[in-house]
């Protein structure tokens, strides 16, 4: 814990992609003794995994896109009327420093920490800086990467520039000892197939033909678990009942971590969180990046897992059912290939990633007059309530 209590806001977008690391840093300020809260939208505050103790404040938070005028109009106001209830919350809380984790949503609060001259930090999670955070990186005192080569990042940022990682969740971190799963020339082959929080269609569509292209030695011993769409989920079913493969289906599995830790191969999309866990757990993958994320910065994510042999990368126009099977075959044709490519992407990893970004964010902390007398606050908070509780006089 640390010696000294503070504030801290952090503020993200209302996607898993920026709220996930967000949980993860919220959980390793409070470990330390601080107090936190989280400035965000009303997705953002429906999502599963925040920290119980971790407040939210849902905020407006305009969004600037399209052609339409009135709709730029809209986005604008909706940033100022957040920009000025952040700087209410402000007001209240004293944070020593805000962060930013990408998304419309953490718009308002980092100009309104910019106004009032509290220090900010900002962190990207994927190899591209995103829209928001490219436009705030000239005004944050600090940028915090997960990749060693972060595109649109302007040079004359880069002594901003910390490399951390990406924070992934508590449960998936505590695999990252375990060995993995016993892979035999005889033995299950457990197959482990997400697209994200909504599914992929094309998964849907090419996953379960890909797999039963597999040469015998491989398709027999196939155990397949696979998310997908609500109005795909019967059809896909059905195929891999025509194909004779065992496979689990799923809209949504709570159970994430448990069920990476028993997978042999990942297959899916190639989004931050995604990239994080594999590597976080060092599970072999083959990724298929969405076509349409923003300025493609899912292909960008898989540069260093690939370049290091943890994974392979399949553009989705090229994705069919026999580039996936001749893929699959490759990377799992026999267990040291299998072994190896999950060391490959175990090295990949960032245990560290929460606890060194909460070191970043420390080092911004308020002055040290300003934590004395919040120490001095919270003790005398803390006696009143002794002597209330005991009786005392």
């Amino acid at each position: 814990m640390s010696l000294v209590s503070r504030h801290y806001v952090l503020a993200a977008g209302g996607t898993g992609g920026h709220l996930i690391p967000a949980f993860a840093l919220a959980a390793e300020l409070e470990r330390r003794g601080h107090h936190v809260a989280l400035i965000t939208d009303e997705r953002g505050a429906a999502i599963p995994g925040k920290p119980a103790s971790l407040t939210a404040h849902v905020l407006p938070a305009g969004r600037l896109a399209g052609k339409n005028p009135l709709g730029w109009v809209r986005g604008v106001r909706g940033i100022m009327e957040g920009r000025r209830m952040a700087l209410r919350l402000f007001e209240s809380f004293e944070p020593s420093c805000v962060v930013g984790f990408g998304g419309y949503p953490a718009l308002p609060a980092l100009l309104a920490a910019t106004s009032a001259k509290i220090p900010s930090v900002i962190h990207e999670q994927n190899a591209v800086l995103g829209r928001v955070n490219r436009f705030l990186s000239s005004r944050v005192d600090a940028i915090a990467t997960a990749y060693t080569e972060v595109d649109r990042l302007a040079e004359k940022h880069e002594h901003k520039v910390h490399l951390v990682g990406n924070p992934v969740r508590e449960e998936v971190l505590k695999l990252r000892d375990q060995p993995f799963p016993a892979f035999t020339a005889d033995g299950l082959l457990r197959v482990l197939v997400t697209g994200g929080s909504q599914g992929a269609r094309v998964l849907s569509e090419v996953v379960p033909d890909g797999l039963a292209m597999l040469p015998p030695s491989l398709r027999t011993r196939l155990q397949v678990t696979q998310q997908c769409r609500a109005e795909d989920i019967e059809a896909v079913r059905a195929r891999y009942a025509g194909h004779d493969i065992p496979a689990e289906l799923g809209t949504y599995f709570e159970n994430m971590a448990e069920r990476l830790a028993d997978a042999h191969l990942f297959i899916g999309r190639a989004g931050a969180s995604t990239i994080a866990e594999l590597t976080a757990v060092g599970r072999p993958a083959i990724l298929v990046p969405l076509p349409i994320a923003t300025d493609d910065h899912q292909a960008a994510n898989v540069r260093d897992i690939t370049a290091a042999g943890g994974a392979r990368a399949i553009r989705q126009a090229k994705f069919t059912a026999v580039e996936l099977a001749k893929q699959v075959q490759a990377i799992a044709q026999n267990p040291e290939t299998l072994a190896t490519a999950a060391h490959a992407a175990w090295n990949c990893g960032y245990p560290g990633a929460a606890k060194d970004l909460a070191d970043l964010v420390e080092s911004f902390g308020g002055a040290p007059l300003m934590d004395v007398i919040r120490m001095a606050r919270s003790m005398s908070a803390q006696s009143g309530e002794a002597l209330a509780l005991g009786g005392g006089k």
